[in-house]
Formats: structure tokens, sequence, C-alpha cells
């Protein structure tokens, strides 16, 4: 059980990892680029003074960002493409995009 639990915990420190700033209800950067094909983990720090949730209908996401505190949201592993993100309670301001490319073709359309 133990040999189960070390193993966990070193595929996870071997996931892809992307850092989201949320301060001022807008999420920075508002487009990150992830690896095609391979699962990776999304941590998101919100720095404003009050909470927001992290949505996605792409990828099946919802998850609230307590102020002041780091989040890790695991996504994936993904088809090349466009997954669209907001914030719940600012949708106009909080929103960005999460593109999954594949090795050498960094623009998706």
């Amino acid at each position: 059980m133990l040999f189960a639990c070390l193993m966990s915990h070193t595929a996870r420190a071997a996931l892809p990892e992307y850092t989201l700033i949320l301060k001022n209800h807008l999420f920075y950067p508002q487009v990150v680029d992830v690896p095609a094909g391979k699962k990776v983990r999304l941590v998101i720090e919100n720095q404003d003074a009050e909470p927001e949730e992290f949505d996605s209908f792409d990828l099946n996401r919802e998850k609230v960002l307590f102020p002041g505190r780091r989040t890790v949201i695991y996504v994936g592993p993904l088809e090349p493409g466009i997954y669209d993100f907001f914030g719940e309670f600012h949708p106009n301001q909080a929103k960005g995009q999460i593109r999954a490319v594949t090795e050498g073709q960094p623009d998706v359309d």
C-alpha cells in the first residue's frame, strides 16, 4: 500500500504544471498552451479579495477559487483544440482559453 501511495505521488509530480493568476477579476495569462494528449495540472492562484468560480463547459470543470488561496485542477488528456473557461461570478471579465497543441504546432484555430 505504501508503494502505491509513493507511485501516485511520483505520477502527480511528473505532470506538466501551468499556473493561472486571478487578479482584478481577470485571468493571467488569458491563453495557456498545453500539450495535447497529456493530463496537466492547473494551479490557479486567486489574488482577489473575493471568491470566484472557475467554470468550463468545454473541460467539464467547476471549482470555487477562494480568495488568497491556490487551487489545483487536473484536466486532460485533451484532443488538439481550444477549450474556453470563465469566472462564473464575473463572466464578462474573468475568461480565458486553454489551447491543447501538438508538438511543433503552436497555433490552434
